[in-house]
């Protein structure tokens, strides 16, 4: 810091110097002759030197107000950006003229609704990339959800409004924003570490053609406060789980050779004939300090960590090994990204199958449709590869990636597999019917076959089998077994056959919604 300083201090100087050189050479010069001025006796030579000494300073003065630089005028360009630059998510003053423009009409009516990111500053004042990538995270989301029929806008550092138009019922725009809410609390995952969001909501009604959209804002902003629409959502402290997270990365090293890791087998039901096609094997890890951590958790770290293909090998090894006892049925694989990069897998399983003397068409790989859709290029060519040697490959949790559709005709898959997200409750919630209902469609017109996962109840899995889908897995069969267990349920047909028989009352109705379609 000293050594700072005395640099600070010398620049000073030399820059002073260089600014009045002529003045410090007068100066020098006064200060030479000092002796001589106290010897003579002569005052002219005092009186002419003094006079130097002003001329030079007065010249320098001038010299220095005639080189310094003229004031910037102040810019007279108002203008605003219209667009914030991390989110891309419209400023304010854009939410405002769509507001003002609806006002114009006269129209009595609208809300507008505010979503607070509460814990934006909090997590700035440590990580302000990671709160930045939250926001934005957020952001995205909720212009998904909205999509372009409703202005939205961001109108605060953390804070983004949505303008439901004049005219729309409130109790319904409040329903809508209360739903955008809670699917916005849903966990963020960015390089490793998950962040569970606390939003607020609050929300101000255009009721008065004294109403402004800068009026209606501010009571919006003021809601907040209240707290009554708050959705507090506990967040976990960054740096217990930075902790955890380290040590877990430490801990995945050494599970295998530890015998902590663990493949379990949902099985894949086929509802048309009534019987066991197969299975999915997943992946389970017994911690000796914290238990059973879930995939969701390891996964991400094993990736992140570079033991991704190592995890993901051992699966396939150990899945392929107790299959090869199976009897017509097939199992079914998770690859990573990781397992994509390069050009060997292929022949990495095709090594594996021949070690566990196990014909490809008995392996599925299941594959998430964001990593598919990575780099189709190089995932069409070891898609080729790997069809070409009889194994069988899937799309996972298809409709959640939001992702493209073209990737389809450009990489050919065996079978999509509709996400639990769509599946769940469908034979009440008739969004999810007519999503699911497309993506059925989709499969028949592409000539793939279409799996629902996560049935858990039997009027849902009714529904699918009445509008065309063949295949199913969840908890509705069977949660996920251990290698023996799955083999017993193999085993008892007459279970099976039981929990996929349709009732007569769902046959009738599906008669009669085609005979009045």
């Amino acid at each position: 810091m000293a050594q700072k300083n005395i640099r600070v201090v010398r620049d000073g100087l030399k820059g002073w110097l260089e600014r009045h050189v002529a003045l410090a050479c007068v100066i020098v010069v006064l200060i030479g002759m000092t002796p001589l001025f106290a010897q003579s006796t002569s005052r002219s030579a005092l009186v002419v030197a003094a006079i130097a000494a002003l001329a030079t300073i007065a010249f320098t003065l001038w010299r220095d107000t005639a080189r310094a630089p003229a004031a910037i005028p102040a810019s007279d360009d108002t203008r605003c950006p219209q667009r914030r630059q991390t989110t891309g998510l419209a400023t304010r003053e854009p939410l405002l003229a769509a507001m003002r423009s609806d006002f114009a009409s006269g129209a009595i009516g609208g809300m507008l609704g505010i979503i607070e990111f509460v814990d934006f500053d909090r997590l700035n004042g440590f990580d302000c990339d990671l709160a930045d990538r939250t926001l934005t995270t957020i952001s995205e989301r909720v212009t998904r959800m909205i999509g372009p029929r409703r202005p939205i806008g961001q109108v605060d550092r953390a804070r983004v409004a949505i303008w439901f138009g004049a005219g729309s019922d409130g109790d319904a725009a409040r329903a809508e924003l209360d739903a955008i809410r809670y699917a916005l609390a849903g966990s963020i995952d960015h390089e490793g570490r998950t962040i569970i969001p606390e939003l607020r909501t609050g929300s101000a009604v255009h009721g008065s053609t004294d109403d402004t959209p800068e009026l209606l804002l501010t009571r919006a902003i003021a809601s907040l406060a209240t707290g009554s629409t708050a959705l507090r959502v506990p967040a976990p402290d960054p740096e217990a789980q930075a902790r955890r997270a380290f040590t877990l990365e430490q801990d995945l090293r050494q599970a295998i050779a530890r015998g902590q890791l663990e493949l379990v087998y949902q099985p894949l039901i086929d509802g048309v004939h009534q019987r066991l096609c197969g299975a999915e094997a997943l992946m389970r890890w017994h911690h000796p300090e914290f238990g059973a951590v879930p995939p969701t958790e390891f996964i991400p770290i094993a990736e992140q960590a570079g033991l991704a293909q190592e995890v993901g090998m051992w699966a396939m090894n150990v899945a392929c090994r107790e299959a090869r006892g199976w009897r017509d049925l097939y199992v079914a694989v998770n690859l990573s990204a990781q397992q994509l990069v390069g050009d060997d897998l292929p022949k990495m399983i095709e090594r594996t199958l021949a070690r566990h003397r196990l014909s490809p068409a008995k392996l599925e790989i299941e594959l998430t449709e964001s990593i598919a859709a990575d780099d189709v290029a190089h995932v069409r060519t070891m898609f080729e590869r790997l069809r070409a040697m009889g194994v069988r490959i899937a799309i996972d949790d298809f409709g959640t990636g939001y992702s493209s559709l073209s990737y389809l005709r450009t990489l050919t898959f065996d079978k999509i597999k509709i996400d639990r997200e769509f599946v769940t409750e469908i034979d009440t919630r008739t969004d999810s019917q007519a999503i699911c209902q497309s993506l059925i469609a989709l499969g028949r017109g592409l000539g793939i076959r279409v799996l629902a996962e996560g049935v858990e109840r039997r009027e849902e899995y009714e529904w699918l089998r009445r509008h065309g889908c063949t295949l199913f897995q969840g908890y509705l069969f069977a949660r996920p077994l251990s290698s023996s267990d799955f083999a017993a349920f193999a085993r008892d047909t007459v279970a099976i056959t039981r929990a996929t028989a349709v009732s007569p009352a769902a046959l009738q109705s599906h008669v009669i919604e085609r005979l009045t379609a």
